[in-house]
């Protein structure tokens, strides 16, 4: 009788891991004990045998797929054994990927860092085939479980920065400064945007937590600047360039993606005016901030130039209705709009 082999606990924390060879063929005789897969988990790449013996029906995994323990990796029968494989399987949960982000350590992403980091840029061409590096994977099931289980409203601004990029190049601090600082106030005014759902309550932070959004090689990381709000912009400054810097250099360590309850994502400098961007798996919210753009506005009967910065903010509204994170967003906005308050 045909059989599912399924994905096997190796250690008492794994709860997945990822495909990296398949060692078998449709068709194939299997002994017990042959290996059929090497697995990449969180700790190591470790080969899984098979615990019976027949032959190879149908692989239902595939290299580079993320699985969970107790998929279904592969179906054994009989040689001449007719099996209906819909009925055989019974499909690997769909929220396999889920459960892989649910578990997934700082200290495992930190890991992974130093990995992509170390492989330098990659040049791709078009209609290549590019793997999924570990960071990959994390990245793809965090963003998969968001949108599962993230119930989501988004508030859109248009933010008067004038005075703000006046104050930038006088401090000789970035954007992101003043919007972490803003964000830090914002969040000890209305404590409920750092909110986590833990079961039937919403845990609030103890203290602000904002993260910076990074692009890197094969991924996004959101490194946290922690206490926002008791530190300086000169402070906030030289804390995320310090972050910056040890992430260049895979120095990095798991405590530095702790504690985050909001994340900044500035597409800005790319190019980009607005976007929606998508709420880390452990986060209340994120805000995705476009480019500044010079508008004409009418002062006084006379038309004047100034500069325009649009954000939007998605919220889990799980944990904060729209009226509260209406008048945080709003909260934010007039200390941008006022930057010295923010120095």
């Amino acid at each position: 009788m045909a059989k599912g082999i399924k994905l096997p606990r190796f250690g008492k924390t794994m709860e997945g891991g990822a495909i990296v060879n398949c060692l078998v063929k449709v068709g194939q005789k299997i002994s017990k004990g042959d290996v059929l897969f090497e697995i990449e988990t969180d700790k190591a790449t470790l080969e899984m045998e098979s615990p019976a013996e027949g032959f190879v029906k149908a692989i239902v995994a595939q290299n580079d797929q993320t699985v969970a323990v107790g998929d279904v990796l592969l179906i054994l029968g009989e040689e001449n054994e007719k099996v209906n494989i819909s009925t055989a399987v019974k499909k690997s949960s769909p929220k396999t990927v889920e459960k892989i982000a649910k578990t997934t350590a700082k200290e495992d992403i930190a890991a992974a860092i130093k990995e992509t980091m170390a492989c330098g840029q990659q040049n791709y061409k078009l209609g290549q085939k590019v793997p999924l590096s570990k960071l990959g994977r994390i990245t793809a099931g965090q963003m998969v479980q968001s949108k599962r289980e993230k119930p989501c409203f988004y508030l859109s601004v248009n933010v008067d920065v004038t005075e703000l990029a006046a104050l930038e190049q006088k401090l000789k601090v970035s954007v992101d400064d003043f919007i972490i600082k803003a964000l830090a106030l914002g969040l000890v005014k209305w404590p409920i945007m750092t909110g986590r759902l833990e079961e039937d309550s919403v845990k609030l932070a103890d203290s602000p937590g904002i993260g910076i959004a990074i692009a890197v090689k094969d991924g996004i990381v959101a490194v946290v600047v922690k206490d926002a709000d008791k530190k300086s912009l000169s402070q906030i400054a030289q804390y995320s360039k310090d972050l910056s810097e040890r992430l260049k250099s895979g120095k990095l360590s798991a405590d530095d993606f702790k504690d985050g309850c909001i994340t900044v994502s500035n597409l800005g400098s790319l190019g980009a005016e607005s976007f929606i961007p998508v709420v880390i798996p452990s986060q209340c919210s994120i805000l995705g901030v476009g480019k500044i753009t010079d508008t004409c506005v009418l002062h006084k009967d006379n038309m004047v130039i100034h500069k325009f910065m649009k954000m939007t903010l998605a919220v889990d509204h799980r944990i904060a209705n729209g009226t509260e994170a209406a008048q945080f967003l709003s909260y934010v906005v007039d200390l941008l709009g006022e930057p010295q308050k923010l120095q």
